[in-house]
């Protein structure tokens, strides 16, 4: 099972591919959204911005999201450092409900190039 910090470094990794992503991924990632990562088994959540290109961390606590987030990721740690590392592909696990992404319906849209 990952740890709290092994997600934290995976989602600094995300930060950095997404910053140095080209095309029609580095546009959907060029949104200014809250964000909210809570990690269903640690039931720790992290929370900041999607800006500039970059995910920014400003905050973890223990349980769900305390306040709903424009953008709102749930997985389990090993299956964001799976998806971070490459091994687990994005939109097979949203669609089979291994992560859990709600966004408003034209945030979607946009980041349909990172699936």
């Amino acid at each position: 099972m990952a740890t709290i910090e092994e997600c934290r470094s995976a989602l600094d990794r995300l930060s950095d591919n997404l910053q140095h992503a080209d095309g029609e991924v580095r546009s959907a990632a060029a949104l200014d959204r809250s964000l909210s990562c809570h990690i269903t088994d640690l039931d720790t959540t992290f929370t900041g911005r999607l800006t500039g290109g970059r995910i920014q961390v400003l905050d973890r606590h223990d349980g769900p999201p305390r306040e709903r987030a424009e953008m709102r990721l749930a997985m389990a740690g090993d299956d964001l450092v799976a998806m971070v590392d490459g091994e687990l592909n994005f939109a097979r696990a949203w669609a089979s409900g291994r992560i859990r992404l709600e966004a408003s319906f034209r945030d979607l849209l946009r980041l349909r190039s990172l699936l």
